[in-house]
């Protein structure tokens, strides 16, 4: 009876992370990056598959996402990629849940409510090395990191910084990783267990642990996945597998005269009669606009083109070259169908988006169906 669905494979999902394991030397931690209800697979599904698989630490965007995965075991640590608004530290400090510092006046507020509480709390220090969004500027970070380490109540637990243009700049990659490792060979009184942590999926294309200090954790959000941010990533010989494919079926078969106009705003009129297929999910569901008279679907095993615009809850092919297709047939917007296959990475370029977006986007309406076993 389903309209619209996807299919996660969590069998992939641990295939994936064993080998990012074999991408990097075993003494670096995994921090699966599990944001967005984990990319749009679903938060409690992907992280339970991940806790049996061995992953080290988790990363969330806030602490709702962070409380939720506390509910499912107190053995992991959760790191908060964002700010904190004021009145989420409390719940930061009573979750267990590591949060990121990027400025003396968060680490001040957060050591007042911690001082309260008389309950000590773990940081990750992030530094700005040329991304301008998250973490103090390079320039200022070991004045700040001094003033913040001295908290009585703030223990920095981790330093990290983020790639700008990993996934299309590997040079400018190298020059933050340097200027990265150069500010904490200076940051004194360090922990010995501390984490140093740069690397995202497309920066493990030019990860190395040589330096002052060895890397000893990477973020890993859309390689867990099996997805990929560039072409030609030296990556795909890890033999990462998709964990999502997109589903949906045909509604209506209906033939339409040369001249026919398709859809919303008359973006496309047929020039011959044509069989068109009226699919059963639409931008409420996750398909954006943009893939308007673009991109493809799969149908028989074939690829047919979208024609007109994209709308709330249907799509039109061209089925005029497909074998008596019928109602109910199923689509795959996104996976493979017979001999051909359309990836997320061709699905987010014809719908000229990024995977992350495209991830995200699947909206509450679509039904994720978990596959636990590898096929």
């Amino acid at each position: 009876m389903r309209r619209c669905w996807v299919e996660i494979h969590l069998s992939e999902l641990e295939h994936n992370l064993q080998c990012i394991r074999s991408m990097v030397p075993s003494h670096v931690k995994i921090i699966s990056v599990v944001k967005a209800d984990a990319y749009g697979h679903g938060i409690h599904a992907t992280v339970a598959r991940l806790m049996q698989s061995g992953t080290d630490i988790f990363a969330v965007a806030n602490v709702q996402e962070g409380a939720s995965i506390r509910e499912m075991g107190s053995g992991w640590p959760i790191l908060t990629l964002s700010p904190l608004l004021p009145e989420e530290i409390p719940a930061c400090i009573e979750n267990n849940i590591t949060p990121t510092i990027s400025t003396y006046q968060e680490a001040e507020a957060i050591n007042k409510v911690a001082s309260i509480k008389k309950s000590p709390i773990q940081c990750h220090f992030k530094i700005d090395t040329g991304m301008g969004r998250l973490g103090i500027w390079y320039e200022q970070a070991l004045e700040e990191y001094i003033k913040i380490s001295k908290l009585h109540y703030i223990c920095i637990q981790g330093i990290y910084t983020h790639f700008a243009t990993s996934d299309n700049d590997i040079q400018y990659t190298h020059k933050q990783r340097e200027l990265f490792l150069s500010i904490i060979d200076h940051l004194p009184n360090l922990p010995k267990d501390c984490i140093f942590h740069a690397d995202n999926s497309a920066g493990l294309d030019s990860f190395s642990p040589e330096g002052g200090r060895l890397f000893n954790a990477v973020r890993i959000g859309l390689l867990q996945f099996g997805a990929q941010a560039r072409e030609n990533s030296l990556l795909q010989f890890y033999n990462p597998k998709p964990t999502l494919s997109f589903h949906t079926r045909i509604g209506l078969i209906k033939k339409v005269p040369p001249g026919t106009p398709i859809s919303y705003n008359l973006t496309h009129r047929v020039d011959h009669e044509t069989t068109l297929a009226i699919i059963t999910a639409g931008y409420a569901d996750g398909i954006p606009l943009s893939i308007s008279n673009r991109g493809s679907v799969l149908i028989q095993g074939k690829k047919c083109r979208i024609l007109g615009r994209v709308t709330m809850d249907q799509i039109i092919v061209d089925v005029d070259h497909l074998n008596n297709p019928q109602c109910g047939d199923e689509v795959v917007l996104i996976g493979q169908q017979g001999k051909e296959k359309i990836t997320l990475e061709e699905f987010s370029k014809n719908a000229q988006s990024i995977p992350w977006e495209i991830l995200c986007s699947i909206s509450k309406r679509v039904e994720r169906i978990y596959k636990t076993v590898r096929q």
